[in-house]
C-alpha cells in the first residue's frame, strides 16, 4: 500500500507548490498496479459507505480545490463510482447568488454540510472565500484575511460534532492546465467545458498559486487536513484520494445497525 500520508500537509509546514510534484509517475510508476489497487479500494470504498449510510450515526466531508482544470468533477465521478447515490451528495459552489451575498460567506456552506450518515462532496467550498476573493480583489485585505481563522473555526465545530472532513488540493502543472483546456477546445465532446474567461484566470496562475500555499498552511490541522495529491495524472490522483477516504472510513469503522429480533417471523 503507498504512503498516503506523504501527501498530507502537517503542522507547522512550509507549501512551495512550484516545487511541489504535480507528476504521479515520478512517484509511483506502475500505472497498472496502481489502477488494479484503486479499483480494490473503490470496492472497499462502496462497502464502508453502505454502512456508513445504514448506521445513520456519523458523517464524512470531502473537500475538492484546485486550479481551473484540475480535475475535480472526474475525481469524484471516478472515486465515489458505483456508490450508494442516496449516501452521497455532491454541492458545486459556484458564484454567490444575491441571497447569499446577503449573508456571512459561511452561510450557504453550512446549509450543505452532510448530516448523519451522508458522505458530502464539495466542488470547490468555503475556500474560495480566500482565494478568487482575494486574487481579483474583490474584498479587502481586511476582509479576507480573517477567513482564515473563520475557516478553521467552523472546521472545528463540525469535527466536534461528528463531521470528519478530508480537503484535497489537486496539484496539476501550468502545462499540464494548458494541454487540458487545448483538449477542450479540439475535442467536441468536451467543448462544453471550456471558458474563454478560463484563460484569463490563467494570466493569474502566480497569485493564485499564493493565495493556495496560505490556505493550505494556515488551514490544514490534525482534524481537519490538507492533502496536496499530485493531479496531472488521473490513474495516480485517484488512488491517492479513494486510499485516503477508504483509510479514514476504516477509521470511523461504520456498523450495521442490529437487526430486529425475527424468531417465529413467518412470511405468508
Amino acid at each position: 500500500m503507498p504512503d498516503f500520508d506523504k501527501h498530507r500537509v502537517k503542522k507547522n509546514d512550509r507549501v512551495n507548490l512550484s516545487k511541489t510534484e504535480t507528476d504521479g509517475k515520478k512517484i509511483e510508476s506502475d500505472r497498472a498496479a496502481c489502477e488494479e489497487l484503486c479499483e480494490s479500494l473503490r470496492t472497499e470504498l462502496i462497502s464502508l459507505q453502505a454502512r456508513l449510510y445504514s448506521e445513520g450515526k456519523q458523517k464524512l466531508l470531502v473537500v475538492f480545490q484546485a486550479m481551473d482544470a484540475g480535475g475535480k468533477d472526474g475525481t469524484t465521478r471516478s472515486v465515489f463510482q458505483g456508490a450508494n447515490p442516496q449516501g452521497v451528495v455532491v454541492t458545486s459552489f459556484k458564484r454567490p447568488s444575491d441571497e447569499e451575498l446577503a449573508h456571512d460567506f459561511l452561510w450557504r456552506v453550512h446549509k450543505a454540510v452532510p448530516g448523519n450518515g451522508m458522505i458530502g462532496v464539495f466542488n470547490r467550498s468555503h475556500y474560495e472565500d480566500v482565494l478568487v476573493v482575494r486574487v481579483h480583489d474583490m474584498v479587502p485585505e481586511s476582509v479576507w484575511r480573517p477567513r482564515y481563522e473563520f475557516i478553521n473555526d467552523f472546521e472545528k465545530m463540525l469535527t466536534a460534532s461528528g463531521t470528519r472532513i478530508l480537503k484535497f488540493f489537486l496539484h496539476i502543472s501550468k502545462n499540464e492546465q494548458k494541454r487540458r483546456f487545448q483538449e477542450r477546445i479540439d475535442n467536441p465532446e468536451k467543448r462544453w467545458k471550456f471558458d474563454p474567461a478560463d484563460l484569463e484566470k490563467r494570466k493569474f496562475w502566480n497569485a493564485y498559486e499564493k493565495a493556495f500555499e496560505d490556505m493550505l498552511e494556515k488551514c490544514s490541522t490534525t482534524e481537519c487536513p490538507w492533502y496536496i495529491v499530485p493531479g496531472d495524472q488521473n490513474w495516480y490522483r485517484d488512488l491517492v484520494v479513494t486510499g485516503v477516504i477508504v483509510e479514514t472510513l476504516k477509521q470511523m469503522n461504520p456498523q450495521y445497525p442490529a437487526p430486529p429480533d425475527v424468531k417465529g417471523v413467518v412470511i405468508e
